[in-house]
């Protein structure tokens, strides 16, 4: 994998770039839609290429490992042998999952014991273990084993978790090296910043990871309650260390205006399920603001859902989908999802032209405010 920083902003730490991968290139800042179990919710592939324009999606170890298992993802090739999707794929770890398993998880230094939320099964994931399944599952990018603190932990917690989320890197680095990939392409792994709100843990963190000198590095742990401005801080704090000439993945976030707070702080890829998850439910995202499908305002209302959208967005009425979702119609889901997908893609392309042509943070200046308000 190989990253290219193409265009910076004069104004902010903004910038565009071109990951290079052995199933296609990825223009940064880019949105990667979550397909948790090898599927993008209620959203087709072709609906993901044509209309979203998806460049790249993400798979979930923890889901993927449990259903449809090892064996059956060995047996297809791999998560793209098995579900079709030609372009790059990036998995988690699944240590996020794992650790929201309150109650039913026992965390060791060897690793994290769960129970399955399917049947109740036993299972562990180590740091050796996690690699070996995500060689398994194919992905051209893979994230280290790490925990995910809570976001209110206390200092002494957070300084004990990071040091056993450096040594379980360390023995993820060893297995990824001691291993190969088992489809023909290159794989590369992504280690991932933690330290929760503490500069201090952060700066120490930032610095271990880059010191790794891996193909790109995540930042994790933040979105999980802290307020925005903290997260912002964290971002610049971690950002001032992390290497500039590869790519940094900011993990679970977030809103159109995260977004684009992110990508003024040099963050260049993100993910959420926001975007399918809100769309399931009626609210779609739109540079004039939210809407909730599900509003009677919208019930006469003849206009396409987007004009300026994709093709989905021109051919329905607010009107129908206003229907479809008071019907419980299983369309409903797919349009919302479709929708706010294509939005998010859209929102950090117009990011990338606008870096290209300098006036980013102009323009990122006139439409923040309008992007979080109720229509």
């Amino acid at each position: 994998m190989t990253f290219e920083v193409q265009h910076t902003d004069n104004a902010s730490d903004a910038r565009t770039g071109l990951i290079t991968t052995d199933h296609g290139q990825i223009k940064t800042p880019i949105f990667m839609p979550v397909g948790t179990c090898g599927s993008v919710k209620a959203v087709h592939f072709s609906e993901l290429r044509e209309q979203v324009k998806a460049q790249i999606i993400l798979g979930n170890t923890y889901h993927l490992y449990l259903r449809p298992g090892l064996e059956i993802l060995k047996a297809a090739g791999g998560l793209h042998g098995f579900n079709g999707w030609e372009r790059p794929i990036l998995t988690d770890s699944g240590g996020f999952q794992v650790f929201s398993l309150t109650g039913i998880r026992k965390l060791t230094e060897e690793g994290c014991e769960f129970r399955s939320h399917i049947d109740g099964s036993k299972h562990i994931f180590t740091p050796e273990n996690v690699m070996d399944t995500e060689r398994v599952i194919g992905a051209d990018i893979m994230m280290a084993l790490d925990e995910c603190p809570p976001g209110k932990s206390d200092y002494q917690y957070a300084k004990k978790s990071l040091a056993m989320t450096q040594r379980w890197l360390d023995r993820c680095i060893t297995r990824f090296e001691e291993t190969e990939p088992l489809y023909g392409y290159h794989q590369s792994l992504f280690p991932i910043v933690q330290g929760c709100t503490y500069k201090d843990l952060r700066q120490e963190a930032a610095k271990f990871v880059a010191d790794k000198g891996a193909d790109g590095n995540a930042i994790g742990g933040l979105a999980v309650g802290e307020p925005t401005e903290v997260m912002y801080d964290m971002i610049e704090v971690v950002n001032d260390i992390l290497p500039k000439d590869k790519p940094r993945y900011l993990m679970g976030v977030g809103t159109p205006q995260n977004i684009l707070e992110a990508i003024e702080r040099g963050v260049d890829m993100f993910d959420c399920v926001m975007p399918t998850r809100n769309g399931r439910n009626a609210m779609l995202f739109t540079y004039n603001g939210t809407m909730n499908m599900r509003n009677k305002k919208w019930e006469m209302d003849f206009t396409p859902i987007d004009p300026e959208g994709c093709e989905t967005d021109k051919v329905y009425t607010k009107a129908y989908l206003h229907h479809l979702f008071k019907a419980q119609e299983l369309l409903a889901m797919q349009i919302g999802s479709i929708h706010n997908l294509a939005f998010y893609l859209r929102l950090v392309s117009d990011a990338r032209s606008h870096i290209e042509q300098g006036d980013f943070v102009k323009w990122k200046a006139g439409i923040i405010d309008q992007l979080g308000r109720r229509i």
